[in-house]
């Protein structure tokens, strides 16, 4: 079973900086979008960012100009450098990633067959003086 690890959580300042970055333990068929999200107690989860394979980026309106999300194909990892952090940032970031299972065909190219999202277990951010 697929479980996408987070790491790079933590208390930090307002104004500071943190980089949070998410991988899956395992080897994986296909990784097509992967992102961030964020859910604070009580409210729905949001959106933060999310990046294609191709590198186009999707930003929440909160987080436009501060946060960056940037992806490393070949490790399947993708990090978000947030900058300029707010109180109204703490929250627990979850790691999305749309994961793919499939087969090589008879020239050796990935046929996809089925396409998933897995969730990471969450990394708490806390924003605060």
């Amino acid at each position: 079973q697929v479980r996408l690890v987070e790491s790079g959580g933590g208390k930090v300042q307002p104004g500071g900086s943190l980089t949070l970055s998410c991988a899956p333990s395992g080897s994986v068929f296909s990784i097509n979008t992967m992102g961030w999200y964020r859910q604070v107690a009580g409210k729905e989860r949001e959106l933060v960012a999310e990046t294609s394979r191709s590198g186009n980026a999707n930003y929440g309106d909160s987080v436009k100009g501060r946060f960056t999300i940037s992806r490393d194909n070949p490790k399947n990892t993708i990090y978000l450098q947030m900058n300029s952090l707010k109180p109204e940032d703490t929250a627990v970031y979850y790691c999305k990633a749309d994961i793919g299972t499939g087969y090589y065909d008879d020239y050796g190219e990935k046929v996809l067959v089925n396409e998933f999202p897995y969730w990471g277990q969450g990394t708490q951010v806390t924003v605060s003086a």
